[in-house]
């Protein structure tokens, strides 16, 4: 047997296109309907034997919404985006074409003076590495969809740059399998 990890995303606090780089913001009204019309879905994740969450408002408010009541993970934070911080994508890239054009290009460089990529999957793959827990214990963590991503491409030991690839929507599921160095990506039916 294997720990199971269950990651939800946390739900919005902002259309996509406003989605800001280490948004502390709450969940807006349209993230709360959204919480509310999945909850009895989720809800059996609030039997996992431990439950975490970023520590971000809407993360948090996300987890307590489902039933999971989480435990906040400083490790499960956001990447630090330096002086991006509370800047939408398309605004940093008015500000700094080049530095966003590096940033987008090499996942080892930190233009914005925070934290790289590279650094940033490390982060949250070292927390999930070192998740304690018998075998067959299930574990959820609530978390951003970046936080997402990056334990994703960790799990699947994939190069940094499939970050870029993954599409994690707010209030989506990913479940991966296994330890430390091992851990595999798990799809199920809507049954389970």
């Amino acid at each position: 047997m294997a720990l199971r990890v269950t990651f939800v995303a946390a739900a919005r606090s902002s259309p996509l296109l406003a989605e800001r780089f280490d948004d502390d913001r709450p969940l807006d009204r349209a993230g709360w309907d959204e919480v509310l019309r999945v909850t009895g879905a989720l809800l059996p994740l609030a039997a996992a034997e431990l439950r975490y969450c970023s520590p971000t408002p809407r993360s948090r408010a996300t987890g307590d919404a489902i039933g999971v009541s989480p435990l906040v993970q400083l490790a499960l934070r956001e990447c630090d985006m330096g002086r991006w911080r509370g800047l939408t994508l398309g605004e940093a890239m008015a500000r700094e074409p080049a530095a966003v054009d590096a940033w987008l290009a090499d996942p080892r460089t930190a233009p914005h003076g925070g934290e790289s990529l590279s650094a940033f999957i490390t982060r949250v793959g070292s927390w999930l590495d070192t998740r304690p827990g018998e075998d067959g214990d299930r574990i959820v963590a609530v978390a951003e969809p970046s936080v997402v991503r990056a334990a994703l491409v960790h799990a699947l030991n994939a190069p940094p740059s499939t970050y870029w690839n993954l599409d994690v929507r707010p209030l989506s599921t990913a479940v991966v399998t296994g330890r430390a160095g091992r851990w595999n990506l798990r799809f199920e039916s809507a049954a389970a």
